[in-house]
Parts: C-alpha cells; sequence; structure tokens
C-alpha cells in the first residue's frame, strides 16, 4: 500500500465488524527473538489508533532478558476508548539456548488456542495440562501469526534460535495461520532510513537485512 495511504487503511481497521457472533475479536500472536521489540510493536498499534503514548506492554531493551513474562492479550482501543475488533496475545520472547526464553512447545500451545490467558512461562519446563484452556473457543485461536525480527540482529542469529523460530512456523503453515514479519529497528542500520524513515523500501541496506 503507499505511504500516503495509511490513513485509509487504519480507518477501515477502525470500522472493521466480524462476520460470525461467535467470534469476539480476531487474536493476533506476536512472536521473536528477545529485545527484537515485540512489546513494543504491540505498543506502537495501541499507539496508533489511540493517537497518543500508551504503555501496555511492558517494554525493556537494555536487560537481555525478556520483560513479557505471562502469556496476556492486549486489547486495541479507538480514540474513544471502546475496543477494537481484534487483539494481540504477547509472549516471552525466544533465546537461542535451550532452557532460556520462552518454550516452543507453550508457543505451540498458544497457536492452538490452549495456552491460558495469565499463563507464566517457565523457560526449562512447558505448559502442563494444568494450564491448559480445556474448551478453547475461535477466539482464543489465533488468526495470524506475526513474526517480530529486529533488522540489528537478523544477521547474527544462532542456528538453534533460526530452528525454533521454524518449528514455529512449520506449525503455523500446518494450521493454515497466515503469517506476517515485521522487522524493527531499521534504523539501526541504515543511516538514511534513520533520517527518513519512508526509504526503508528504498534501502540497499535493509534489502540486505530482508533477504537474509
Amino acid at each position: 500500500m503507499p505511504w500516503g495511504c495509511k490513513c485509509f487503511l487504519e480507518e477501515k481497521l477502525r470500522n472493521f465488524k466480524l462476520c460470525s457472533s461467535d467470534v469476539k475479536f480476531v487474536r493476533i500472536l506476536v512472536v521473536g527473538e528477545v529485545g527484537a521489540g515485540m512489546s513494543s510493536f504491540i505498543n506502537a498499534v495501541n499507539n496508533a489508533f489511540q493517537e497518543r503514548i500508551t504503555s501496555g506492554a511492558l517494554v525493556d531493551g537494555r536487560s537481555g532478558t525478556s520483560c513479557t513474562t505471562i502469556y496476556k492479550t492486549h486489547h486495541i482501543k479507538g480514540k474513544d476508548g471502546s475496543r477494537l475488533p481484534f487483539v494481540f496475545s504477547d509472549v516471552m520472547g525466544l533465546e537461542s539456548a535451550d532452557g532460556q526464553g520462552v518454550h516452543v512447545q507453550d508457543i505451540i500451545t498458544a497457536l492452538k488456542g490452549f495456552l491460558e490467558e495469565g499463563y507464566k512461562f517457565n523457560p526449562v519446563t512447558p505448559a502442563s495440562q494444568k494450564d491448559y484452556n480445556k474448551n478453547p473457543k475461535t477466539s482464543d485461536k489465533p488468526f495470524c501469526l506475526v513474526n517480530v525480527i529486529a533488522a540489528s540482529t537478523v544477521s547474527l542469529m544462532e542456528q538453534n534460535l533460526i530452528e525454533k523460530m521454524n518449528l514455529i512456523r512449520g506449525v503455523a503453515i500446518e494450521y493454515n495461520l497466515p503469517q506476517v514479519i515485521i522487522m524493527t529497528k531499521v534504523d539501526e542500520v541504515c543511516p538514511l532510513v534513520k533520517q527518513d524513515l519512508r526509504k526503508v523500501y528504498t534501502s540497499k541496506k535493509i534489502k540486505e537485512k530482508v533477504i537474509v
């Protein structure tokens, strides 16, 4: 979509109506490496629709560990404070080492709609049956998987982390879930983009990161 049409897209999303009364909202599951900016992305979407700065999803890009510790649903609100018909599910970030970051099996459980709201992530052990939402409704199941990747670190990803992400993508494909990649921190790899964000689509350095 052309850069100048973003207002049209925003208005279309504000007025989006669900066809089925059984579905309360469209759930979008957000995953990515620790520090990639998953929570910041969720906040940015909320900021755009509320037209003010919000901080519903906790952010800490300096610690090197995930700030998100529980499985939480973030409702997106409009300017008048009313909830829009789509939500984001935030999870702990992925790490390359086993026993650190979110357990891949927990993300797979979330993809199937079985992970209970408020579940506290354990990097060593995945959720057990007692942590399951045993009768998930349609609104509990993600309609889309968003993979957040930082342009500043994508070329430094270790093989173990790539394998984890590929496993998650494979399950999403199996369940016919649409997938989107959001590349963050583009300003950190290209000075031209840092000066003018619109140049992100023509930057050779950004193109190199996308190909990676």
